[in-house]
C-alpha cells in the first residue's frame, strides 16, 4: 500500500507496449528542443563564433539524447533496483577525486582517463542522490519514520561534504538541495524543518569562520558591494549587469553585443551566458528562454503528480525542482542577487558532464511519463 504523499495517491494500469516515438512526451520534448537550438545559437555568439566549441556542445547534446532513449527503453524497476549501487559508485568516485583527481583553476574536481575523457563525479551524484532517496522512501511507509529520515539525511550529508572539499561549494549546495527536496516531497515533518532553520543561523557563522575558503568569502562580500573592487572581484558582476541592461527590450542583435564580443564579459560562454542573451536578444530574448524553462518545469511537476507509484513521484518531483533551482541560481548570480558559485545555465552554458547529467535527468521524466501513459514495467 502506498501512503499519502504531496503528489496524492497512486494508481495502476496495463496497456500494450508502445513504440519509442510514442513514449516521447512532446510536451516535454518540444521546449527542450527549443532551449537546445536557442542555446547553440547563443553559444556561437558568446564563444566569439567558435564553431568547434559549438560542435563539441552539439555532440554532448546528442550523447544526452542517446542516454534519454536508453532510460526511456529501460524498465523503471531497473533504476529503482540499482539506485543504491549508483549512489555507492558515486561516493567511491568522489573519494577518488580527493585522492588523485585532476586539478584545474585551483580545484580538484575531475577524474581524467588519459586519451579518452575527463569528467566530474559530482555530476553523477546529481542523479544518484534523487534515485537513491526515491528508492529508499518507496520501500517504506510515508511519511517516513525517524530511522528512514536519518538514513536519508546521512545519504545527503556525506556527498555534500566530499564535494565541498574539492572545493565546489555551488555543486555541493545543489546536491544538498536536491536531497532536501526529496525529503520534503516524501513528507519531512514541518517541526523538524523549523528546528533545522533555527540551527542554520549559528551554523552559518561556523561555516564562515572555519570552513569557507577566502575566495568564497570574497564572493559573498562582492555580492553585498561589487563596487568596492570594480576592477577585481566586482568586475564580473558589474560587466554582467552592464551587458543585460544595455540590451534593453529588443537587444543589440545576434553577434552584435559589445560586452561579450569585445571580451569585457568574463566566462561569457559558461556561467555568464545569460548576460549575452540579455545584451544581444534583450528582455524579449530572456523571456523566451524563461518560457521554455517554465514549460519544462510545469510539465515535470505534472508528470510527478500523475506518476503511478511513489518512486516515480518522488524522482520526477525532485529532478524538476533541482532543474528549476539551476536556472534560479544561475540567473540570480549573473544579476547580482546571489553570490557567484559557478552554476551553469541548463543546456545553454557550454559544458561537458553537466550537459549530459542534465539530459539524463530529463530522461527520467520522459521515462516516468511513458510508464504512466503506456504502462511500461
Amino acid at each position: 500500500m502506498i501512503h499519502n504523499t504531496p503528489f496524492g495517491s497512486s494508481y495502476s494500469s496495463l496497456k500494450k507496449p508502445a513504440t519509442l516515438f510514442k513514449k516521447i512526451d512532446l510536451a516535454l520534448a518540444l521546449p527542450l528542443l527549443g532551449i537546445i537550438i536557442y542555446g547553440l545559437f547563443i553559444l556561437y555568439s558568446a564563444s566569439s563564433q567558435d564553431l568547434y566549441l559549438v560542435l563539441k556542445q552539439g555532440i554532448r547534446i546528442l550523447l544526452g539524447w542517446g542516454i534519454i532513449i536508453v532510460i526511456i527503453q529501460t524498465p523503471q524497476i531497473f533504476w529503482q533496483k540499482i539506485a543504491f549501487l549508483a549512489y555507492c559508485t558515486g561516493l567511491g568516485l568522489l573519494i577518488a577525486v580527493l585522492l588523485f583527481g585532476t586539478d584545474a583553476k585551483g580545484a580538484q574536481r575531475w577524474i581524467t582517463i588519459p586519451g579518452i575523457m575527463r569528467f566530474q563525479p559530482s555530476e553523477i551524484m546529481k542523479l544518484a542522490i534523487p534515485l537513491m532517496l526515491a528508492s529508499l522512501f518507496a520501500h517504506n511507509a510515508l511519511p517516513p519514520k525517524k530511522k528512514t529520515l536519518l538514513l536519508g539525511v546521512l545519504a545527503i550529508i556525506v556527498p555534500t561534504v566530499l564535494i565541498a572539499k574539492q572545493p565546489d561549494l555551488g555543486t555541493s549546495l545543489l546536491i544538498a538541495y536536491s536531497g532536501f527536496m526529496a525529503l520534503m516531497l516524501a513528507g519531512f515533518p514541518w517541526r523538524y524543518l523549523a528546528i533545522l532553520t533555527a540551527l542554520s543561523i549559528p551554523s552559518t557563522w561556523v561555516l564562515w569562520q572555519y570552513f569557507m575558503h577566502a575566495y568564497q568569502k570574497q564572493r559573498v562580500l562582492t555580492l553585498l558591494n561589487p563596487d568596492a573592487d570594480p576592477l577585481g572581484y566586482g568586475w564580473n558582476i558589474i560587466q554582467s549587469k552592464a551587458a543585460i541592461g544595455s540590451g534593453g527590450i529588443d537587444g543589440k542583435g545576434w553577434l552584435n553585443g559589445t560586452q561579450s564580443q569585445l571580451d569585457f564579459l568574463p566566462e561569457s560562454s559558461t556561467d555568464f551566458i545569460i548576460a549575452v542573451v540579455g545584451e544581444e536578444m534583450g528582455f524579449k530574448g530572456i523571456m523566451l528562454l524563461f518560457i521554455f524553462y517554465f514549460i519544462i518545469c510545469a510539465r515535470g511537476l505534472l508528470i510527478a503528480w500523475n506518476a503511478k507509484d511513489t518512486f516515480g513521484r518522488l524522482l520526477a518531483g525532485t529532478l524538476t525542482f533541482t532543474f528549476f533551482i539551476y536556472v534560479f541560481v544561475n540567473v540570480g548570480m549573473v544579476t547580482g542577487l546571489l553570490p557567484v558559485v559557478g552554476v551553469p545555465l541548463p543546456l545553454v552554458s557550454y559544458g561537458g558532464s553537466s550537459v549530459v547529467s542534465l539530459m539524463a535527468s530529463l530522461g527520467f521524466l520522459f521515462a516516468i511519463q511513458a510508464n504512466t501513459v503506456h504502462g511500461q514495467k
